[in-house]
């Protein structure tokens, strides 16, 4: 089943999440984090997706504070240009705390276990990552996640399980910062990180440009054990 919920924000305002739950109502709850296309069907459809795994599944509109309700896709050049003016104008340190605040919510749901984890793609990635740092999640999991070089020192701050996936030939990320990513967080034993050779930027969003089935199945997986792990 799924629905939209509103979210109250630390310092005031409301807004939305898409909300995705399994048959049976109980489990693990897991918050999504979008990319630079809001909460559009990819998002939605992986909610569905880890629903249909047995979790509660929380994907909130991070774009409010600019746009409420954005809902592109990659497919277009005005979309892009759109998506990338939103990324200009995101305040990343809101963004957190908006992602607190869902978090919250996401533990008191009636059917929510109490566990919960987070997974996040692209700007997700590096907001993932940031939760990890900043948040009491209890696992989380980042998709080629963006400038993560720019927040090494806060990687001290890890108190739970973190995995990054990672695309060797990342447009995004250039080669000196994954050097420098990878040879920082090596020191901390929660985080994981592994490289996905020869692909690029947004492997695992179905459709896109870059998409790599053989790639994604096997993140996707590695994703759900090390949630089976960690939120059980």
């Amino acid at each position: 089943m799924a629905r939209s919920i509103e979210i109250q924000a630390h310092d005031g305002g409301r807004f939305t999440g898409y909300l995705a739950e399994p048959a049976g109502g109980k489990g693990p709850g897991i918050l999504v984090i979008q990319e630079i296309f809001g909460v559009n069907k990819v998002m939605r459809d992986i909610c569905d997706g880890l629903a249909q795994q047995g979790y509660i599944a929380l994907c909130p509109d991070l774009f409010w504070r600019q746009e409420p309700g954005v809902d592109i896709t990659d497919k277009t050049k005005a979309e892009w240009d759109k998506a990338f003016a939103l990324f200009g104008g995101f305040n990343l340190d809101k963004g957190i705390e908006d992602l607190k605040s869902s978090l919250a919510v996401l533990r008191k749901l009636p059917g929510c276990s109490g566990k919960v984890g987070t997974v996040g793609y692209c700007l997700g990635g590096r907001l993932a990552y940031l939760m990890a740092c900043r948040s009491d999640v209890d696992a989380a999991v980042g998709y080629y996640g963006v400038m993560l070089q720019d927040h090494l020192a806060e990687a001290k701050n890890i108190k739970k399980p973190l995995l990054l996936h990672c695309a060797t030939e990342d447009k995004f990320v250039p080669k000196d910062a994954q050097a420098k990513i990878a040879a920082e967080l090596k020191n901390y034993p929660l985080v994981t990180r592994l490289d996905y050779q020869g692909n690029d930027h947004a492997f695992a969003r179905v459709g896109g440009e870059h998409y790599d089935k053989a790639a994604a199945d096997l993140a996707n997986s590695r994703t759900a054990e090390f949630f089976k792990k960690h939120l059980a």
